[in-house]
């Protein structure tokens, strides 16, 4: 299966095809996406703030994203923010309504275990350099919040609560209207990272009931360098960026067109496969997930109902991830222990610690995320060589690094 607009490669046999199972760390730009993209690259890589025909074509092509945008979540053009990143947007909504709600004397930010490490981070800087608190959830040994866990939290000194949407390395998916609804209930303002759910999840913001939603296009098959925030109508965002009036004045700087325009087209088209891509991935899962289980010493981490149907991630016991991926490697395939953004990191994954792993097990968890032009046969490709990998490396017959 081949995602839509998928750029052509020179023909490669079976055993010679590199086999990508890392969708959750990035996408390729489609050739869909990229073919919108290039003329605001060139002849019509204009500044949209000027009066001139040139620059009022550029507006145009911005304006457009921004509706496609609107249409994907279900809002207003005005709603929707351009960012440099799924990070950028995070941070703007964590750190910008946060400190607004300090400002109405609700200086406590709320968030959970779990979250991407921008959501985490944004909180530690506010409670350390702004005044804020950050007050951090555990979550179920499932990656579940328990909606009674986040009512006992909240109280009159909370003015924002930040829940991932669909985790980046486990991919469980959480219940957003029910949790927004209690934050609400409590006078909080509701922000969730759907970077990895957009492309396959409900996106309708009035259907969330979220306040603040952001997402990154490389996730799916858009460029990277862009993403988007969605403000709802009358909650508060301090910008962090100062200088022109751009994106509303929430956002400084002037518009990249050609990136918001490949990240509107790659959502316009995730949303119009995702029944058919994530149909897909399902069978992918199982296959990947019956031959898992015949592994021993494999242990699966998340809830196995309530996630992204392209999302596996296991913990194998006595081996090392980092020995595991570079052997994976040199077999031709590509796959990652958890967030791309700390994978340098030898510390284990802060995830699934707070699923209740031994460090020593989180140590040696590999994520595996699927892609429209995965096949079954890829699956079984990277079974046989995963058990085989694993046998040697628990043989002690395998050195630590690539030569």
């Amino acid at each position: 299966m081949t995602e839509p607009g998928a750029r052509a490669v020179a023909p490669e046999s079976a055993a010679e095809r590199r086999i990508y199972l890392d969708h959750a760390s990035t996408t390729p730009v489609s050739d869909a996406v990229l073919e919108k993209m290039l003329p605001y690259f060139g002849a019509d890589g204009y500044n949209p703030s000027g009066l001139y025909r040139e620059s009022r074509r550029a507006r145009a092509a911005l304006d457009g994203a921004r509706q496609q945008v609107a249409e994907a979540l279900d809002c207003e053009p005005p709603d929707v923010v351009f960012t440099g990143s799924g990070s950028e947007g995070a941070n703007l909504a964590v750190k910008g309504a946060g400190l607004a709600a300090r400002a109405r004397a609700r200086p406590v930010v709320l968030t959970t275990a779990i979250e991407h490490h921008c959501v985490l981070g944004a909180g530690e800087y506010l409670e350390r350099f702004c005044g804020c608190e950050l007050r951090v959830m555990p979550v179920e040994p499932s990656g579940i919040v328990d909606p009674d866990r986040l009512a006992a939290e909240l109280d009159d000194r909370v003015g924002l609560v930040s829940i991932i949407y669909a985790n980046n390395e486990i991919g469980v998916i959480q219940d957003i209207p029910r949790l927004a609804r209690l934050a609400h209930q409590a006078g909080a303002v509701f922000h969730t990272d759907a970077v990895q759910a957009i492309a396959s999840c409900p996106a309708g913001v009035d259907e969330l009931g979220v306040d603040l939603l952001s997402i990154a296009a490389h996730k799916f098959y858009g460029p990277k360098g862009v993403g988007a925030l969605y403000v709802r109508p009358g909650t508060r965002v301090i910008p962090q960026v100062q200088g022109g009036d751009q994106e509303n004045r929430r956002r400084a700087g002037t518009e990249n067109v050609a990136l918001a325009v490949g990240l509107a087209e790659g959502l316009a088209l995730a949303r119009r496969d995702r029944g058919r891509n994530r149909a897909h991935a399902l069978l992918l899962r199982r296959r990947l997930q019956e031959g898992l289980a015949r592994i021993e010493g494999v242990v699966f981490n998340g809830d196995p109902d309530r996630r992204l149907a392209n999302n596996t991630n296991i913990c194998i016991s006595g081996v090392s991830a980092e020995k595991i991926l570079l052997e994976l490697d040199r077999a031709g395939f590509s796959a990652s222990s958890g967030s791309a953004c700390t994978v340098a990191s030898a510390e284990p994954s802060h995830v699934l610690l707070a699923l209740g792993r031994p460090p020593e097990l989180a140590r040696g968890s590999l994520r595996i995320t699927t892609g429209p032009e995965n096949t079954v046969a890829d699956i079984g490709r990277f079974l046989d060589a995963l058990a085989d990998i694993i046998r040697k490396v628990r043989g002690g017959a395998l050195s630590a690094h690539a030569p």
